[in-house]
């Protein structure tokens, strides 16, 4: 059973996405408590996809507000999906981007990939992510390179090592989640698509000795 974490700004808007999935028996879906913050949520919870909804006229900026390279694969719900906001959440760990109007089908469908470590493209989002479209975006991606924490280049080491998530975990003292969500950010972070790639790039920018 897939564990889905519905975030939203409005609890209205919780409310209704954890209604439309709770039908799907193969969902666990949950809605985290007010009080903590998302990240808070997602250690407590430990989901395996989060359902985001960045709300009317939110866009790629929104996934900076919610620490978008921390979470798991994401789902994100959003009327920006015609736009730049795709290539944007693929690069920082998102999985799928659906307008807010897709159908209960869709987004199960796209949070099913995301829990598999796919990506789900909806015809909304294709003319964002075209060829010359996602090569620009890579290469202002690159010019804007944000710098590895400490605990991240830690964990880009061990990927080095050829560790998997469970060694990684036990070795820091965290959660194999906390573990997914370091290595979510380093992706981000490098432009990466693979652990392969990571390690690549941070041997090219020496972040990692030989």
């Amino acid at each position: 059973m897939t564990t889905v974490l519905v975030a939203a700004t409005s609890a209205v808007t919780r409310a209704g996405l954890a209604a439309l999935l709770a039908v799907d028996k193969r969902l666990h879906v949950v809605i985290g408590a007010a009080e903590l913050s998302l990240a808070e949520q997602i250690e407590t919870l430990q989901p395996d996809v989060l359902l985001i909804d960045l709300g009317p006229e939110r866009g790629a900026e929104s996934l900076q507000d919610w620490g978008a390279a921390a979470l798991p694969g994401m789902v994100i719900l959003t009327d920006d999906a015609r736009r730049t906001l795709g290539a944007d959440a693929l690069r920082q760990g998102g999985r799928a981007v659906l307008p807010r109007h897709a159908s209960a089908g869709e987004i199960v469908a796209a949070i099913e990939s995301a829990a598999n470590g796919l990506v789900a493209i909806h015809p909304d989002s294709l003319e964002a992510l075209q060829p010359a479209a996602l090569g620009a975006e890579r290469a202002a991606a690159a010019t804007a390179q944000r710098t590895l924490t400490a605990r991240e280049t830690e964990v880009l080491a061990m990927i080095a090592d050829g560790l998997g998530n469970k060694i990684i975990a036990a070795r820091l003292g965290i959660s194999t989640h906390t573990v997914k969500f370091h290595i979510a950010s380093i992706f981000a972070k490098l432009n990466a698509g693979s652990r392969t790639e990571a390690v690549t790039i941070g041997l090219r920018q020496g972040l990692l000795m030989i």
